[in-house]
């Protein structure tokens, strides 16, 4: 375990308490760095990946993709045709982000499974916002464009094209009830919104938090495409040197996975999202990118509502992986009433800080999370594997 790596996740788990729990591993070429700190932190601890699991989703329609079994090209439609509402939306748009879907109610406000489901394949097209495209949609209508391509249960295509050639027996969509209790607990979740104070006491081991998945993955095992993927570190390991190592798609699919098919400049100097296939890449922001700056053009990644990181840079043979545990406990979200900044509720500029609820419990922060890991994780992690800093514009 790397001292210097052990000192930034403890920034995290113990300095300010922005997680109740952190397990890092890195590596460059054939090294690998790890550390771990926190609550129900050790070797074997099994986290909830929340939307890592696009990547998952990614992969798998490239290798379709390869093997001719999915058009990029083709409408939904084709594949699927209960996604009446879709029109002529393709399954490269979802990819791409290139579109936005909605529903017709809030998946997690529906009172069930199939009612979720309902909602869903009534998807239709959407205003699209000018700055953040990001959506969970997209990624959980792929699930069911990739179970028709390629035949079978989405789960049972990803152990067969990810999870098996990786070596990965830690990483399901069902817990084995002898693993439950190696999950993380992600409950007592506190948000702010505005007027409303909201705590979820709802969460279970091995139950996705996602709230749409909860809703229509639970603890049935019929994953969802935007979440409800568990797994190890070492799991995690794996499955960055599998895809590094070209056993899960070619390095072409990982080029094209990785173009930038969303960042562009606005009128106002700022920019909007920059994504790649069911990815993010580097954003010429820094704030605002979820790929480290030691990481290329070819680079791409995501981020976990649950306190999670994956990212790699296959040109360099380099990869991060952070497994967190924002939630337990924790002030998630802060959306300030009109009028008033973080200030007014006792935390930092940057979201750093506690919160005392009305019940008088002192609640740390998490609000802002993925704003800290450049300073106080990918700085140290660009230290010790001895990486260097490379610039937007030389990418």
């Amino acid at each position: 375990m790397s001292p210097e790596l052990l000192s930034a996740v403890r920034f995290f788990t113990r300095e300010t308490r922005i997680l109740s729990g952190l397990a890092v591993a890195c590596g460059a070429g054939g090294r690998t760095e790890y550390a771990m700190d926190g609550e129900g932190i050790r070797e074997g601890s099994v986290f909830d990946l929340a939307s890592v699991t696009k990547l998952f989703t990614g992969l798998c329609a490239m290798k379709l993709k390869e093997e001719g079994l999915l058009d990029f090209s083709r409408p939904v439609l084709s594949y699927d045709p209960r996604f009446t509402r879709l029109g002529g939306i393709t399954v490269g748009d979802l990819m791409s982000f290139a579109v936005t879907v909605k529903t017709p109610e809030r998946l997690d406000a529906c009172p069930g499974r199939e009612a979720a489901l309902a909602a869903l394949f009534a998807s239709e097209p959407g205003e699209r916002p000018e700055r953040r495209v990001y959506s969970d949609i997209p990624a959980m209508i792929l699930k069911y464009v990739i179970e028709a391509a390629a035949g079978m249960p989405f789960y049972d295509f990803i152990r067969e094209t990810v999870l098996n050639p990786a070596g990965m027996g830690e990483t399901w969509a069902k817990v084995p009830p002898e693993r439950r209790a190696d999950c993380q607990d992600y409950s007592g979740e506190h948000r702010i919104e505005k007027e409303k104070r909201i705590v979820r006491a709802d969460a279970r081991r091995g139950v996705p938090h996602d709230p749409k998945a909860a809703v229509i993955q639970g603890d049935t095992g019929d994953l969802c495409g935007h979440a409800g993927l568990f797994s190890t570190l070492a799991d995690m390991e794996r499955f960055c040197r599998a895809v590094l190592d070209g056993k899960i798609v070619s390095p072409e699919s990982l080029r094209e996975m990785a173009v930038n098919r969303t960042g562009r400049a606005l009128p106002d100097g700022t920019h909007t999202q920059y994504l790649g296939y069911q990815c993010y890449v580097r954003h010429p922001e820094q704030y605002y990118s979820e790929i480290p700056v030691y990481m290329g053009a070819r680079a791409f990644g995501i981020g976990g509502f649950t306190g999670n990181h994956v990212s790699m840079d296959p040109v360099r043979n380099v990869f991060t992986v952070f497994l967190g545990n924002r939630v337990k406990n924790r002030l998630t979200v802060l959306l300030p009433e009109e009028g008033k900044t973080f200030a007014d509720y006792g935390l930092e500029a940057d979201g750093r800080g506690e919160f005392r609820w009305a019940d008088g419990e002192v609640v740390p922060s998490s609000v802002k999370y993925v704003h800290q890991k450049d300073a106080h994780l990918h700085s140290v992690v660009m230290s010790v594997l001895g990486l260097k800093e490379i610039p937007f514009g030389d990418i």
